[in-house]
């Protein structure tokens, strides 16, 4: 049962929804994935988080200086590696055979990139054992670092330079879905790894910022684009053969029926979900779908977006009361009030806005649990929602 450590049924508590969103999301770091890591790819030098950490760089006590403080104490992704050596990655490494989960490629390849670099591009001071580091998100340092402070250089000459521009949504997605996402199906299966959900908003808002949004920038925004990126690498696991298609194609339907009933711009066509036989055809149209989704939701979202995508998920209960396979309406659910999560908090501040929070929690009880999820009960609930949510939307 999805989040039943957390919560139960007979005992909803208001932070019981924020619970719920991280267990769904399974936001903390832990397993490797099928995607392509960074490190695993680098022909360049590999610094270690040492390299910005001095107090004249990153490590100092100011406002614009304290990024290598804040990840090394108090975000999840600079203690990534030393999770590989709990009581639970050591059951997980026996089950799957692996000797050691603090070097096995399986487990490191995410969990701590800089140990699959070749050892002649490891720099002095650089460590696996500093998990998720700077090199991980930002990209090799070799083309940038020592320019990068200059008063005259540019956000555009950094990433130039080959800095990663994670100012770009696409580009962010694109640097945190390989390990938030795909996952190899062994991990899981041995019941010991929990299934990924990748959604860009949420997670980010659960990290500690060690970095200044643009202004004006939409949390409603950053979850569309993540959702687009997330569908695009679901439908490359599948199309490719690395994900467990009995686990991972309802998932991925209720993701395409999302972004499909979100209608944002335009409906490319042809989105694959829909059809009863997913062919490899279909998947890799999805995946050019999902890729230019993607790009037009980091290029063109506007506030008035945030309002009809969510008004559109609102008045989907009929999608429910229609007769589909359990499995995929509860995995529908579970996509659909993550969604309502954020794009609520994107709306400014209104005294009606608890109101509609509220009715969310509930929806939250009902996809909570996919072998007791009741279609009905959540269709009927969904249109309570459609109801609270109007004044908002006006």
């Amino acid at each position: 049962m999805i989040g039943e450590k957390l919560t139960s049924r007979s005992n909803w508590h208001p932070l019981g929804r924020r619970l719920l969103v991280i267990a769904l999301m399974a936001s903390e770091m832990f397993g490797a994935t099928n995607g392509d890591s960074l490190a695993s790819k680098c022909v360049n030098p590999v610094y270690g988080a040492l390299t910005c950490s001095t107090s004249s760089c990153h490590g100092g006590a100011a406002e614009k200086s304290r990024q290598h403080v804040i990840w090394s104490q108090r975000d999840v992704h600079s203690r990534s590696f030393a999770t590989l050596g709990t009581a639970r990655s050591a059951r997980m490494a026996e089950a799957l055979g692996i000797k050691d989960p603090l070097t096995d490629q399986r487990c490191t390849t995410c969990h701590a990139p800089i140990a699959t670099v070749e050892t002649g591009l490891v720099m002095p001071g650089a460590k696996a054992s500093e998990g998720v580091s700077c090199v991980s998100c930002h990209g090799p340092l070799e083309g940038w670092l020592r320019n990068h402070t200059r008063p005259d250089y540019t956000h555009a000459d950094r990433v130039a330079a080959g800095m990663r521009d994670l100012r770009d949504l696409n580009a962010r997605a694109n640097a945190c879905v390989a390990c938030h996402q795909n996952i190899d199906p062994a991990l899981v299966n041995v019941g010991r790894h929990p299934a990924l959900t990748f959604e860009l908003d949420g997670q980010t808002q659960e990290q500690p910022k060690h970095w200044r949004e643009p202004e004006g920038r939409s949390g409603a925004q950053a979850w569309f684009v993540g959702q687009a990126v997330a569908w695009r690498e679901m439908s490359w696991g599948l199309r490719n053969g690395h994900l467990d298609t009995q686990r991972e194609l309802p998932r991925w339907r209720a993701l395409g029926w999302l972004i499909h009933r979100a209608e944002f711009d335009r409906k490319p066509d042809g989105f694959g979900w829909e059809f009863q036989e997913v062919t490899p055809t279909h998947l890799a149209l999805a995946e050019e779908n999902a890729r230019q989704l993607a790009r037009r939701g980091a290029d063109t979202w506007t506030p008035e977006n945030t309002i009809r995508v969510l008004a559109k998920l609102a008045n989907t209960s009929a999608d429910f009361r229609a007769a589909s396979p359990s499995l995929l309406q509860a995995s529908r659910a579970e996509r659909l009030v993550l969604a309502f999560d954020r794009l609520l908090a994107a709306l400014p501040p209104d005294p009606r806005k608890p109101e509609a929070s509220s009715q969310l929690d509930r929806l939250f009880r009902l996809a909570q649990s996919i072998p007791d999820f009741s279609p009905s009960d959540f269709a009927r609930e969904l249109d309570i929602f459609a109801q609270k949510l109007k004044p908002l939307l006006n």
